[in-house]
């Protein structure tokens, strides 16, 4: 597998970076915090998807609601991408699933789901979370991990990865079989069916000839019991067919009572119809008459308006009107009456005055003896006229009044009687009305009664056919073949039930005898499983430490050699022995053992990177059947200095892994960068990565 291009869009420090590596020795190079390891991490995330702790929070970018990783890559000639997105939600940040998807060339292969695009890497590279975490990223935390875990808990871990734990599971596991084999053994050696099984084959011979015998006298039972069984049918069906002409004639008696009851009802409702009838015709004449008494003082009322000169045929409203129109002749005429009552009393006033004195009333002034005289004519004179005038009003006030009177009194009663005609007139047409309904149930009622008694006498002709006598010797037949049948019956019930007693016994002892069988099978194949599991236990408890011999022998041949290209004819000349808990113990040239914990830093951590290499070949060999392609490291150059030379060793023997196709390398120092193809710079401007390929 070789990376050709890394992609991302909001990882960590990156907006939008793509970086480029090449076949051979890659390596990222810039400050602390420029964003060198957020491509390694960003590699991780695509290929898996999982985080590297809780959350996601150390790989999207701050303040950025998605981010995404694309990764192109090369696997045995074929070229793959594989896109990965992050999405912020209110709950924290999570993978976007959308965007997951995996593609062969322009091929979609898997999509959506983690685990199918799992699947598919795995196939492709070999490759699953743990084999990457382990053997491909050497991050910096992690490089020592090994040399500085216990030798057991080491040994533990590497087993694991080797794969030779399995055999240490499964000698555990082979133990729990051999464990319930041997107990399973000891219970069929026990077991009561097993010691008799002979004695069970003599008892189901037996039981098979009298099942035979059984058999012969079931069958001669089963002809009885249908010859039986045949006659009761034919003694059923006649007493069947009597019973249903009995069962039909008493409800033919029901019909007949329900057919008199429905006739003396329909008599009674059609008597209560007549009288209902006759009263309704009472009813109704007697509305006609006291509508005709009403509608006489109704033309009486009008007749007296009439004699006044008014017309006959006037509404209540129009009444109405009139009588308010003599409401204001006589409001006015009594104020004409009171104007001219003033009058008078202003003109007597006038005349008194004249009388005691001679000055005219209106302007006082002195008046003429014939002046004087002349003016109390004149004004008795219009006292005369007053009186007059005054008498006219109140005759015609009187004969308004008289008018209003009889108005009135007419416009009373003649309100009072309209709604009482009108009522009248819809309680007749309503009583007809029911008077119409009354007759036409009446002939219905008629009609029906007519029906019944028709269908009264079919009935009593129908009723005089049934003979009682015929259905007593017809159930005395039935009782008879009832009780032959049973008896047959529960002969050949009996025998049923003999033959399937017997069945269960013969099934029951065949079970046995069978079981017995199997148990004798199973328990000679138990005591070769056994023998089996024993030899297998010991070839595990032997191949393990030979295995991990092999490979502790091959780990310590490929340390060596690393570590030797990484210290150089300039250094000091160690010699690496692994024991078999995977320990490295380092020989000085003066032939001192020293353990890893007594190195200096940077003997310590050349003896990591080159216990990692050896280990990381080793576990892909034995893993995927393939070495180590891919390599990624992180700061590989603790405690290392140039001084020493001990930078450019690591590089320089880096550079010279050719059975690696691909390193990518990340660091600070520009000493380690020299020595690799492939430079690509990282820097860090506004908070924002950007990247540029230097050679």
């Amino acid at each position: 597998m070789r990376i050709k291009t890394v992609q991302l869009e909001n990882i960590r420090s990156h907006v939008k970076t793509t970086v480029p590596f090449a076949e051979g020795f890659n390596c990222l190079v810039g400050g602390l915090g420029c964003g060198k390891s957020s491509v390694l991490y960003a590699i991780d995330f695509a290929l898996f998807g999982d985080p590297l702790g809780r959350s996601y929070n150390y790989l999207l970018r701050e303040g950025a609601d998605n981010g995404k990783v694309t990764v192109q890559f090369v696997r045995n000639g074929k070229n793959y991408t594989l896109h990965r997105g992050l999405r912020r939600n209110p709950k924290g940040i999570s993978q976007d699933k959308e965007q997951l998807k995996l593609f062969d060339g322009d091929k979609l292969i898997a999509s959506v789901k983690n685990e199918a695009v799992a699947e598919q890497l795995k196939a492709i590279t070999g490759l699953d979370k743990d084999l990457f975490h382990e053997v491909v990223w050497v991050r910096q935390e992690q490089l020592k991990e090994l040399l500085n875990a216990r030798p057991r808990e080491r040994q533990k871990r590497l087993d694991q990865l080797f794969g030779l734990s399995d055999y240490e599971v499964a000698w555990s596991g082979l133990a729990d079989f051999q464990r319930d084999y041997k107990v399973e053994k000891g219970v069929y050696e026990r077991d009561f069916d097993v010691v008799s099984i002979k004695k069970l084959q003599t008892d189901y011979n037996k039981l098979i000839k009298e099942f035979s015998l059984l058999e012969g006298e079931l069958e001669h039972l089963k002809e009885k019991s249908i010859q039986a069984e045949a006659v009761f049918h034919k003694a059923s069906s006649s007493l069947q067919n009597l019973e249903d002409l009995r069962k039909q004639t008493e409800e033919l008696g029901k019909k007949e009572a329900q057919l008199q009851a429905n006739i003396a009802n329909t008599e009674d409702v059609s008597k209560r119809l007549t009288d209902e009838i006759e009263r309704k015709k009472l009813l109704i004449e007697d509305f006609g008459k006291r509508m005709k008494s009403m509608e006489t003082q109704e033309r009486s009322y009008r007749d007296k308006l009439g004699e006044e000169g008014l017309k006959t045929d006037q509404t209540i409203e129009e009444l109405r009107e009139y009588l308010a129109a003599v409401e204001k002749q006589i409001t006015s005429v009594g104020g004409e009456q009171e104007a001219v009552k003033k009058e008078m009393l202003t003109s007597e006033g006038r005349i008194s005055t004249l009388a005691t004195e001679s000055k005219c009333p209106l302007c006082l002034q002195e008046l003429a003896g014939d002046y004087k005289k002349s003016l109390l004519e004149r004004l008795h004179e219009e006292d005369v006229e007053h009186e007059r005038r005054l008498a006219e009003l109140q005759k015609n006030l009187d004969e308004r009044e008289r008018l209003r009177g009889i108005v009135n009194l007419a416009v009373l009663n003649l309100q009072s009687l309209a709604p009482q005609i009108e009522d009248l007139k819809n309680r007749i047409v309503e009583e007809q009305g029911s008077l119409t309904r009354l007759s036409t149930q009446l002939e219905e009622k008629q009609r029906q009664e007519k029906v019944f008694r028709d269908q009264l006498n079919v009935a009593h002709l129908e009723i005089a056919k049934f003979d009682v006598s015929e259905l007593e010797t017809a159930r005395k037949l039935r009782d008879e073949a009832f009780t032959q049948h049973s008896n047959v019956k529960h002969e050949l019930e009996t025998v049923r039930s003999r033959k399937k007693d017997m069945l269960s016994r013969m099934d029951e002892l065949k079970e046995r005898l069978d079981h017995a069988v199997q148990k004798v099978e199973r328990m000679k194949n138990v005591e070769m499983l056994l023998g089996v599991i024993e030899g297998i236990r010991r070839a595990y408890r032997s191949i393990q430490p030979r295995l991990r011999s092999e490979l502790v022998t091959y780990l310590r041949r490929m340390v060596q050699q690393v570590l030797g290209r990484l210290v150089g004819e300039t250094g000091p000349l160690l010699t690496v022995n692994i024991d078999e808990t995977y320990s490295p113990i380092v020989k000085s040239e003066e032939g001192f053992e020293r353990e890893v914990s007594n190195l200096s830093g940077g003997e310590r951590t050349l003896l990591a990177f080159a216990y990692r290499l050896g280990l990381g070949q080793l576990i892909m060999q034995s893993r995927t059947g393939h070495g180590l392609y891919m390599l990624l490291l992180d700061e590989p150059t603790e405690s290392l200095g140039r001084e020493d030379g001990s930078v450019d060793r690591l590089a320089e023997s880096i550079s010279r892994l050719k059975a690696i196709e691909q390193i990518i390398a990340v660091t600070h120092s520009d000493a380690f960068a020299e020595k690799a193809e492939h430079v690509i710079r990282v820097e860090k401007e506004t908070g924002v990565s950007r990247v540029s390929v230097e050679k």
